[in-house]
C-alpha cells in the first residue's frame, strides 16, 4: 500500500498528459467536424462580443455627450443593441449544441470501445482484478471524460476572446494595451503551477476515496464475519482513519482551488482595471479623452481576463479527466 500511495502521490509529467490527450482525441476523430462546427461558432462569438461595446460607445461619444440624442436615435441602437444580443445568443446556442453533441457521442463510443474490449481479455484478468474496479473504469471514469471535453471548448473559446479583446484595445491605445498583456505572463505561471499542483492533490484524493470505498464493500459484505468475531471497533476506527485522510486531501483541493482559481484572477483584473484608467487619467491631463471610449476600453479589459477566470475554474476538470484518462 505504502508504494501505490507514493506512486499515486506524485503530478501527472506533462509528458504523460499529452500521451493521455492524444489518446483520447483518436475517439473524437469520427466526430471531428461536429467539433468543427461548435469551434467556428465559437469564432463568431468572440467578434459579437467586440462589436456590442462599440454600438454603445458611438451612441455615447457620438450623440449622448453632445446632447443630440432623440428618441428615434435612442430607439434605434435600442434595437440593434437588442439584435447583436439575439444573434449572440443564437450563435451561443448552436456553439453549446455542437460541441455538447460531440462529446456525447465521443463519450458513448468509448464506452463502447471499452465494453467491446472487456470481451477479449482473457480469464486471467478478470480472476486478478476487482470488478468494482472494472465497472468504475467502463461507467464512471468515461462519465468523467464526458465533462473532459469541455475543457477544450472553454479553452478554445478562451482563446479566441483574449485575441479579439487584445486586437480591439490594440485599435483604442496602444501602449495601454501593452500595458494589460503584461499580466498574462502572470496568469500563464499561475496556470502552471495549479495544473502541476493540483494534479498530485487530485490523484491523492481519488485514491484515498477509492480505499474508502475498498472498505465499505468489504465491510458490508462480510458483516456477518465482522460481528461474529466482533471486530465492529477495529474496523470503525480503520474506516474512522480512512475517512479523515479523504477529507484532509479535500481540504488540500479546496485550499488550492480558493488561492489560484477565480480569486487571483478577480485581483489581477482589478489591478488592470486601475493601471487602465489611470493612464488614461494622465492622458487626460493634456487632452480630451471620450467616455464612450473609457467605457469600451474598460469592456475589453473584461472581457480579457473573464475567460482566463473561465479556464482556471476548468483546470480542475482538466485534471479530473486526465486522471479518469
Amino acid at each position: 500500500m505504502e508504494k501505490q500511495e507514493s506512486i499515486w502521490s506524485k503530478s501527472i509529467p506533462l509528458k504523460e498528459q499529452k500521451t493521455v490527450v492524444k489518446r483520447l482525441f483518436n475517439y473524437a476523430k469520427p466526430f471531428r467536424f461536429t467539433f468543427a462546427g461548435a469551434v467556428v461558432f465559437a469564432f463568431l462569438l468572440s467578434i459579437i462580443n467586440i462589436l456590442l461595446p462599440r454600438i454603445l460607445q458611438y451612441l455615447i461619444d457620438h450623440y449622448l455627450m453632445k446632447q443630440s440624442a432623440t428618441m428615434q436615435i435612442i430607439l434605434f441602437f435600442a434595437g440593434l443593441y437588442l439584435l447583436g444580443t439575439l444573434l449572440k445568443a443564437i450563435i451561443w446556442f448552436f456553439q453549446g449544441f455542437l460541441y455538447s453533441l460531440g462529446a456525447l457521442k465521443t463519450f458513448q463510443y468509448i464506452r463502447v470501445k471499452l465494453f467491446e474490449k472487456l470481451h477479449t481479455l482473457g480469464m486471467r484478468y478478470f480472476d486478478q482484478t476487482p470488478a468494482g474496479s472494472i465497472v468504475s473504469r467502463v461507467t464512471n471514469d468515461t462519465e468523467t471524460l464526458f465533462d473532459f471535453w469541455y475543457v477544450f471548448l472553454t479553452v478554445l473559446t478562451g482563446v479566441f476572446a483574449v485575441v479579439s479583446s487584445f486586437i480591439a484595445m490594440m485599435q483604442i491605445n496602444v501602449k495601454i494595451a501593452l500595458v494589460n498583456l503584461l499580466f498574462l505572463p502572470i496568469l500563464l505561471i499561475v496556470i502552471w503551477y495549479y495544473q502541476k499542483y493540483s494534479s498530485r492533490v487530485y490523484r491523492q484524493m481519488r485514491e484515498k476515496l477509492s480505499m474508502m470505498n475498498t472498505k465499505l464493500n468489504e465491510s458490508i459484505s462480510g458483516m456477518q464475519i465482522i460481528q461474529q468475531f466482533r471486530q465492529e471497533k477495529r474496523l470503525n476506527e480503520e474506516f474512522e482513519q480512512t475517512n479523515g485522510d479523504y477529507l484532509n486531501t479535500r481540504y488540500a483541493m479546496i485550499r488550492t482551488n480558493s488561492l489560484l482559481l477565480s480569486p487571483i484572477i478577480d485581483l489581477l483584473y482589478a489591478l488592470a482595471i486601475v493601471l487602465s484608467l489611470t493612464l488614461f487619467g494622465i492622458d487626460a491631463i493634456h487632452s480630451p479623452l471620450e467616455v464612450g471610449l473609457i467605457y469600451v476600453f474598460t469592456t475589453y479589459v473584461q472581457s480579457f481576463f473573464n475567460p482566463m477566470s473561465q479556464m482556471m475554474d476548468f483546470l480542475s476538470v482538466f485534471t479530473d479527466g486526465i486522471v479518469a484518462g
